[in-house]
């Protein structure tokens, strides 16, 4: 059915739900029509928003007299005289300013700069007020503001970092600034790394919750590939693994639609205040230099600045939005690796060259598989389902629980024991004492064994596999070898051979095939 979702869109209609959002706000945000999500909510017993819900009543109009606008409509008497205007503090700094500029830096910057470094006792003002008349005038653009609920929302995102020295090569490489914001108190948690990867970015959303000290219940990200596995505008597929620690510290994520970033507007502030503030156009000798020099910044600079927007100060405003966050679990997410085996046909799956049973019936279908040190999980493709769980096996190993071996002889291992014996009598009588004696761990030699014949030849798989058997050592590692250090026959080219026609041969047939031609006419 159409209008059926899948189990992570579920979750992420029903997680919404119980945070308060309305129908219409779920679609925006989900793409699932009001009517089918109205349907879920229901089911999971969610109360829905109704339309009109939570709007405040219109502001009663302001009450004017005439008493009240007197003072503002008396005209002065006669015009002041204007004073002479007074020298900026910042005019004996102007060629660190302008310097600042031709380095890329923002009045910000220039500003914070000029405080740490050279102790200078103005305010931002002065220096925004000067940079402007360097500048010139620039128009702002207008933009929308997305509210949200206090603990309700983070958005995250990647942004370029500054050049820093590789300890391995010895030269500048630029790393990835990673940001979180808050999307009430606009608190963000900067990081930088080297390079990214799917366990990387989970890492990163990790250290950041715990920097915070405490979670939101939605995360805001772009269509990344770390992130989102299958990016959609409908139906995205997030990352396994990412999907597993955001379900860990009980947050749901919420991928934007593509092609519109707007949606996480406030994180994509927050990378470029970093970019144009603090980073411009710096160089730093280790990555923990620059990560220090970021964190004092963040301390002293950005968490106690006015923002823009709320005009309020952003600990302020995260000392309030604290108290709504999520507590942290006690232990931290246990990462693992993922990905897609095919059953083999010893009812097996390969996980860095050692091999874990599943169930009869899934030879030859695919299923996900999830490892870490100590254990390989099995799951079922479509549900994810958990099918088997095995502890971790050495090179090589075998981990077969006691249900999953078969009660008769499989068609397909039948089959390829009809192909030794095809093959040859030796190499047919090798291949079922193999299969006799260890059973599906075997079927791999088998197929060791029949490969072979078409690197050595039948002869020579059968030469080996009797010798194997005269001496009693069944074990494929010795067909090979036996294989790899025989001395192989030398070839020679013959000039006569009764394979070989005689050149005669070939110029009567080519004469009796022209005169069997007619002529063509000129």
């Amino acid at each position: 059915m159409s209008n059926v979702l899948s189990t992570d869109k579920k979750q992420q209609v029903i997680s919404l739900g119980k945070l308060g959002w309305s129908l219409r706000h779920i679609e925006e945000a989900t793409g699932v029509r009001r009517e089918t999500a109205s349907v879920y909510l229901k089911a999971a017993g969610v109360a829905v928003c109704l339309p009109g819900w939570g709007r405040r009543a219109p502001a009663k109009p302001a009450i004017v007299t005439p008493d009240f606008l007197a003072p503002f409509s008396q005209k002065p008497d006669a015009p002041s005289v204007p004073s002479p205007p007074s020298a900026s503090v910042c005019e004996e700094y102007r060629e660190l300013i302008e310097q600042g500029l031709a380095r890329g830096r923002n009045g910000k910057a220039i500003w914070q700069d000029l405080v740490s470094d050279h102790g200078f006792v103005g305010d931002y003002q002065a220096v925004k007020r000067f940079v402007r008349k360097l500048r010139g005038p620039q128009r702002p653009e207008a933009v929308g503001i997305i509210l949200t609920a206090p603990g309700e929302e983070a958005q995250v995102d990647y942004g370029s970092g500054p050049m820093v020295r590789d300890p391995k090569t010895g030269k500048y490489r630029r790393t990835r600034l990673f940001v979180l914001t808050l999307g009430y108190s606009r608190k963000s948690v900067r990081l930088l790394v080297w390079r990214s990867s799917t366990r990387i970015w989970a890492e990163l959303h990790e250290k950041a919750f715990r920097r915070l000290g405490a979670c939101p219940r939605v995360v805001v990200l772009d269509n990344l590939r770390e992130g989102v596995a299958a990016p959609d505008i409908y139906d995205p597929t997030v990352n396994p693994l990412f999907r597993d620690v955001l379900a860990h510290y009980g947050v749901v994520a919420l991928p934007c639609r593509t092609q519109d970033p707007d949606r996480k507007g406030k994180v994509e502030s927050g990378v470029g205040h970093a970019k144009r503030t603090p980073l411009k156009g710096m160089r730093f000798e280790s990555l923990e230099e620059a990560q220090g020099y970021l964190d004092r910044w963040e301390e002293r600079w950005a968490d106690t600045r006015i923002h823009g927007t709320t005009k309020r100060q952003v600990a302020a405003m995260f000392a309030e939005e604290k108290p709504h966050l999520q507590a942290l679990p006690l232990e931290p997410f246990r990462y693992y690796q993922y990905g897609e085996r095919v059953v083999h046909l010893d009812g097996c799956v390969e996980v860095e060259a050692a091999y874990y049973s599943l169930p009869p019936g899934w030879i030859g279908r695919p299923v996900k598989v999830q490892w870490d040190e100590l254990h390989v999980r099995v799951l079922h493709p479509h549900t994810n389902q958990l099918l088997r769980e095995h502890l971790r096996q050495k090179r090589g190993g075998y981990r077969i629980q006691e249900e999953d071996h078969p009660k008769k002889m499989p068609l397909s291992t039948a089959q390829l024991l009809r192909r030794a014996a095809h093959a040859g009598p030796q190499t047919g009588k090798f291949c079922q004492l193999l299969y006799d004696r260890q059973g599906e761990t075997s079927i791999r030699r088998i197929l060791g064994v029949l490969s072979l014949m078409k690197k050595y030849g039948v002869p020579a798989v059968e030469d080996a596999c009797a010798v194997a058997l005269d001496i009693g050592v069944h074990e494929y590692r010795f067909v090979r070898r036996y294989l790899e250090r025989r001395p192989h026959p030398q070839m020679f080219l013959r000039q006569i051979d009764p394979l070989i026609r005689e050149l005669t041969e070939y110029r009567d047939f080519i004469n009796l095939k022209i005169k069997e031609q007619p002529d063509e006419p000129h």
